[in-house]
């Protein structure tokens, strides 16, 4: 086998070398080899400090996996952000297809983040107890960038403003996206706009509330959904938002068959009940009329 992997045995290389047995292509040509004073791709990158982030507190060798693995979702968290508030605003602006890329792209971010799980899958039991006191009370409860997602989504709850208030600067992230319209409050406006029967209720309320489902909405979903064609764009929309709710469901039942793998039915570092709390959150429904029309139709 060749030790390059672009070029096969005996194949002159790009410098004009062969690769013979024994032998390496030892740069491309044209590649650019010297970085003195110009940007490179750690640079570019910030690796530097990416890389040197994973401060372990325990002398545990597995520690590195649970901070990676928290750390790594973070940013997969940060992006998911940064396309759902854009994919909002796009709703808001009746402009479809550019909110269905968004949305399609947190679709497949969220199984990123469900896979990840199957990583932390292979800490087991002794080797999380060995870590578990050095985190003290931190815990994923206390993310505030999954807080502002929930909140995004939907799932309002003036409670978990609470975790982020020793913190100005985080909280006032937090509160913008409690006290913002959500995906699926501005997924209802655009229906209403384009004059499906969406009540006032649901287009001029209080987006602090829980979202409450409604009989007209379903009427009004499953208008665009009887008629596909005639409703192409809300029709997307709506299998759009399936989607995401599908592959969000997936992520916290990874997330709860993982804790209950590693930690059986111990409360959570943060004071949850662990497996219980993340039982209920099982239940919680973001889109509720977009799952319930399917028995209608």
């Amino acid at each position: 086998m060749s030790s390059c992997p672009f070029h096969p045995p005996h194949e002159p290389a790009a410098n004009g070398s062969r690769t013979g047995a024994g032998e390496q292509v030892v740069y491309e040509e044209h590649a650019e080899l010297d970085f003195d004073g110009r940007m490179s791709y750690g640079d570019y990158l910030q690796l530097d400090a990416i890389l040197n982030a994973q401060k372990p507190l325990s002398p545990d060798h597995n520690e590195m996996l649970f901070i990676v693995q928290h750390q790594t979702s973070e940013l997969w968290m940060k992006l998911m952000l940064h396309e759902l508030r854009a994919a909002v605003d796009r709703i808001a602006q009746d402009r479809l297809p550019d909110a269905f890329k968004m949305l399609a792209r947190v679709s497949r971010i969220m199984e990123q983040l469900v896979h990840a799980w199957d990583v932390l899958a292979t800490m087991t039991p002794p080797e999380y107890s060995a870590i578990r006191p050095y985190l003290a009370q931190s815990s994923g409860f206390q993310s505030w960038q999954y807080r502002c997602i929930e909140f995004t989504m939907g799932n309002k709850n003036a409670a978990m403003l609470r975790p982020h208030a020793h913190r100005p600067d985080l909280s006032s992230r937090v509160q913008a996206a409690y006290e913002a319209p959500s995906l699926y409050d501005e997924s209802l406006r655009l229906l209403a706009r384009r004059g499906l029967a969406v009540p006032a209720s649901h287009t001029a309320r209080d987006w602090r509330a829980p979202y409450v489902m409604s009989l007209e909405v379903e009427q009004a979903w499953l208008a665009v959904y009887r008629d596909p064609e005639h409703h192409w764009d809300l029709y997307q929309l709506g299998e759009e938002l399936t989607d995401l709710e599908d592959t969000f469901r997936l992520w916290r039942y990874r997330h709860l068959t993982t804790v209950e793998r590693v930690i059986g039915f111990k409360r959570g570092t943060g004071g949850t009940g662990g497996v219980s709390y993340l039982r209920k959150m099982l239940d919680v429904v973001l889109f509720p009329e977009i799952w319930s029309l399917r028995t209608a139709l």
